[in-house]
């Protein structure tokens, strides 16, 4: 059997005698980040911890640059931040046990919401691999069936050779569709024993592209093509596979009106005659989406929040296209079709036939007149003031991120995020404190654009032992805390459902004066004031903290 070799790079006489000859004193740990190199990561995160020092001690022999945050779940979220903003793997260095384990919440975020996390984590020696109870520092029978539920692959090294193929395989995963955190987990034996290995070159990890059946797209571009009252709803995976320009086309091909999940935010052009934006917890968005005789789903498992909290109970024929194969027709029998959102989008375009309506928008403006009489209801004027305000101050091409707080809750409905992948919550695992370790992960990709965070008092928390982050890397972002002496949410939840809530009231900082401790420039602000205060505070070099004392109210529930 013959090979052909002459389309491989072919190495120069020097690259030959490097790597007949590679430099002393490397280790596994160099391995570990000559192959993050040669995959093309140029920012890691983490946090340091004994059995992980080989892989930072590489570090300094390398041309990584190293994001460290002061909680192992915080540098998951920036990662998570970072591989969302990006498209590409996060790296996430970690320890053993306790370092390991404290990291699980932000992976099931990044699981959730499909953000490339590459988590790399030190192990006990390899001798104490298998269950035997050794007694190594930070030892656990099995580290990695903690995560093995959470990511989409583990892999396991044992020596140094199988770290560079390790580390491609997870590599691969993470960015094949759809996108998610994975695992590899290194004994410290192995990453502090030195190597002769030579030098880690351009590795080639290219995911497998993921392309809908051909006789799929044909049954549901005859089904949209022939519609009388079609709709589009467009999730996550719309933002992910970068798809926004396709759904357009698409919709306005076939004039369908499109209404964007809480993960899919931006995905459509908020102020478009077709847009039903985000009303998802709206009845009327509802029994719309309920009336159309085709629904194309895209990119959305329509999970909880998505179906109005399952009450939406489709009458016609759903199209659900999805790239996680377990969230086809899991709540709705469906046309299901296994695809990358950009790589359907583009086919169906091309297959459907135009389909004119003229009455498509007016239904549109319709449902929207009815949703916001709902609202104006309620007199939730400075609900709707406050988030007014952060629109008005967050230039256009900033990426916002936000906790679970009221004002979150709020945005995921009625907030124009204005462009795709640039709104982006916890809503996926739905876990506290994500917004402003998040954000650092977002200034870490682009330095040059400034970056909100949004958070309530009780989820800053969380969070607070990153501002000495943020000051340390300077990063451009403003941290606006909306300070109501608890946690708004679940006080609202438990007093409605209960008469009284237990356990939602807070003791918490002075959090201009905690911020000012950090070197944080911070402000305290009024609704009236906060447009300007947000302003101010993005335009100005570094981070800053900006404070809002407000009880916020959650507009009424349908779904109950």
């Amino acid at each position: 059997m013959s090979h052909d070799h002459d389309d491989r790079p072919q190495l120069t006489a020097a690259q030959a005698a490097a790597v007949l000859t590679p430099p002393p004193g490397r280790t596994g740990g160099d391995l570990v980040v000559e192959s993050l190199q040669g995959l093309g990561a140029t920012t890691v995160f983490g946090l340091p911890g004994q059995h992980a020092l080989g892989m930072f001690d590489a570090l300094r022999r390398s041309s990584l640059r190293y994001v460290g945050l002061r909680v192992e779940n915080n540098a998951g979220f920036a990662a998570d931040a970072y591989g969302r903003i990006t498209g590409e793997v996060a790296p996430l260095l970690l320890s053993t046990g306790p370092g390991a384990l404290t990291s699980l919440a932000a992976l099931q975020e990044a699981a959730a919401a499909s953000a490339p996390v590459l988590a790399i984590a030190s192990q006990v020696p390899t001798a104490g691999l298998g269950g035997g109870r050794h007694g190594y520092l930070h030892e656990l029978r099995d580290q990695q069936a903690s995560v093995r539920d959470i990511v989409k692959s583990v892999h396991t090294v044992r020596a140094a050779s199988q770290i560079p193929s390790a580390i491609a395989a997870a590599w691969e995963s993470a960015l094949t569709a759809p996108h998610g955190p994975v695992w590899v987990e290194i004994p410290q034996d192995v990453l502090l024993a030195e190597t002769s290995l030579p030098v880690v070159s351009a590795m080639d990890a290219t995911p497998r592209e993921l392309y809908p059946r051909p006789e799929l797209t044909i049954a549901a571009a005859h089904l949209l093509s022939n519609a009388e009252r079609p709709a589009i709803i467009a999730g996550g995976g719309v933002v992910r596979s970068d798809a926004s320009g396709k759904l357009r086309a698409l919709a306005e091909r076939i004039d369908a009106p499109v209404v964007t999940t809480f993960g899919g935010k931006g995905a459509f052009p908020w102020e478009h005659p077709l847009s039903l934006r985000s009303w998802l917890e709206d009845r009327h968005t509802t029994d719309f989406l309920e009336d159309a005789d085709v629904l194309l789903v895209v990119g959305s498992g329509l999970g909880e929040l998505s179906s109005n909290y399952h009450t939406f109970r489709p009458r016609g024929r759903v199209i659900q296209i999805e790239a996680d194969a377990g969230k086809l027709e899991s709540n709705h029998p469906a046309l299901g079709i296994h695809s990358d959102a950009r790589e359907a989008l583009s086919d169906l375009l091309e297959a459907v036939e135009r389909r004119e309506d003229p009455g498509a928008a007016e239904r549109v403006r319709t449902v929207l007149e009815k949703v916001r009489a709902r609202i104006d209801a309620q007199e939730l004027t400075l609900e709707q003031q406050v988030l007014a305000a952060v629109r008005q101050a967050l230039p256009d091409g900033s990426p916002s991120f936000w906790d679970m707080t009221i004002l979150s809750y709020w945005a995921w409905s009625a907030f124009d995020a204005r462009r795709p992948n640039t709104m982006h919550s916890a809503q996926g695992a739905g876990g506290l404190g994500y917004a402003f370790p998040a954000a650092i992960g977002a200034a870490a990709a682009d330095p040059t654009t400034p970056v909100l965070a949004v958070s309530g008092d009780g989820g800053a928390m969380y969070s607070l032992a990153e501002l000495a982050t943020a000051r340390q890397y300077d990063a451009p972002l403003t941290w606006l805390i909306v300070d109501d002496g608890g946690y708004g949410i679940l006080r609202e939840y438990m007093t409605d459902a209960y008469g009284e809530a237990t356990g939602t009231e807070l003791a918490r900082p002075d959090f201009v004066a905690l911020a000012e401790s950090f070197g944080v420039p911070a402000v305290r602000t009024t609704p009236d004031s906060l447009a300007a205060d947000l302003t101010k505070a993005l335009a100005a070099p570094g981070p800053s903290v900006v404070v809002l004392p407000a009880l916020l109210r959650m507009f009424e529930p349908t779904h109950l």
